[in-house]
């Protein structure tokens, strides 16, 4: 009986994403808000709590964040991100300084503690890759000038990911002073090690994993991914830190490959990620710190437009460029609730967990809008501030004289 109820849950949600996916997509919206909204709805205090399946579920929103990261890693290859990090880390600095700080603020304005204030930090950081490639190629701005410089500032957020998230688990652990120093040396060793035989060895690796038939390569990396994730997991290290090295270390062919087989489920996992964190969030819980987030979301949509234009300016874009750069940015998701879902797991701050969905929905929603209209409003703006020189009134002997038929 209780398998039974089991199957009719998760193929109800199933089922209920799917159609809310489709329902976004028709208006071309990220479908994360309306995931989250499910999880609220069918959770703590929701409509219609869930049962049965809600230890299934956090299963699956697992495998969700490690997927998740597997897929970022293999978007870049270990050169382009040594690359990136030699050329870009000052637009990284300004990105840190600009977007964690105000995070890291508010957190501590409200009490939280400086523990929350790292996790609120980083919430607030870190931009939302899939929906701003999402936005960008609805836009059709893959190939503008500026692209480059947005994946640069959303590379050297991903590489700081595997500094940042086993400094957090380490806090949120509880874990003293020697043993979080611990936790960080061997992420940053193992992240380091990835990265030199990446480079090194990348083609031996891959060829290691590369097969022609897609259900063996499929099997061999989801695989490989997992048992990464969990050995990282045991040392204590974040799982998905493990997952994103996996990503880093494939290339070629075989990340290709692995990017089209996997794409399906890193997007099936992926809602059931944020369904789940909204099975953990009491709607109850949302207005008393709705006009923080709103004051947060505002704050920090700002500060990363000028993070987009400044890096943009950097690298020698026009004007308007360096506008669609700032608003691209804005957009906040995967990576934020990955970052939150760690504390409230934790149990770090009971209003930390309603503030962040309360702030991803926010700029989830606005992300994609400042995306399209930010260079428009900032050329009105700038026409309307230009001072307007009256025209010069004419001599009179050009006035007398006769106009030629």
């Amino acid at each position: 009986m209780h398998s039974a109820v089991l199957l009719i849950e998760f193929g109800s949600i199933i089922l209920g994403l799917g159609l809310l996916g489709r329902f976004a997509g028709r208006f071309r919206l990220s479908p994360i808000p309306l995931y989250l909204l499910a999880g609220l709805a069918f959770g703590e205090g929701g409509l219609l709590p869930l049962g049965a399946s809600e230890e299934f579920i956090a299963t699956g929103a697992e495998i969700g964040v490690i997927l998740l990261l597997l897929m970022l890693g293999l978007e870049y290859t270990a050169s382009d991100l040594v690359s990136n990090l030699k050329t870009h880390y000052p637009s990284g600095l300004v990105d840190c300084a600009l977007n964690a700080l105000p995070g890291a603020a508010v957190a501590l304005l409200l009490g939280w503690g400086p523990v929350a204030a790292v996790v609120l930090a980083g919430v607030t950081w870190i931009s939302s890759s899939g929906v701003i490639a999402k936005v960008l190629g609805d836009l059709g701005r893959v190939g503008n000038r500026e692209t480059p410089v947005i994946l640069s500032v959303l590379v050297l957020e991903d590489l700081a990911m595997a500094v940042y998230l086993p400094i957090v688990t380490a806090l949120v652990a509880g874990v003293g002073l020697m043993a979080g120093s611990v936790t960080l040396a061997i992420a940053l060793g193992a992240a380091g090690l990835v990265l030199f035989l990446a480079v090194r060895y990348g083609r031996v690796i891959s060829r290691f994993v590369s097969s022609d038939d897609p259900e063996k390569l499929l099997l061999v990396v989801l695989g490989l991914t997992i048992l990464v994730a969990g050995v990282a997991q045991q040392l204590q290290v974040s799982a998905a830190v493990g997952a994103f090295l996996v990503g880093i270390a494939l290339s070629g062919e075989v990340a290709e490959g692995a990017h089209t087989l996997l794409s399906p489920l890193r997007d099936l996992f992926a809602a059931v990620f944020f369904v789940f964190f909204g099975l953990h969030t009491d709607p109850s819980s949302i207005p008393p710190v709705l006009l923080p987030a709103l004051g947060l979301a505002l704050l920090t949509a700002l500060t990363k437009i000028a993070t987009g234009y400044w890096a943009a300016r950097r690298a020698g874009i026009s004007v308007k460029g360096r506008w669609r750069a700032g608003g691209a940015l804005v957009a906040r998701g995967e990576f934020s609730i990955v970052i939150a879902g760690l504390a409230v797991s934790a149990g770090i701050e009971p209003s930390l967990g309603p503030l962040a969905t309360a702030y991803v929905l926010i700029l989830v929603v606005l992300g994609p809008l400042t995306a399209r209209y930010t260079e428009p409003v900032a050329t009105w703006w700038a026409r309307r501030r230009e001072p307007r020189h009256p025209q010069p009134a004419p001599r009179a002997a050009e006035a007398e004289a006769p106009v030629a038929d």
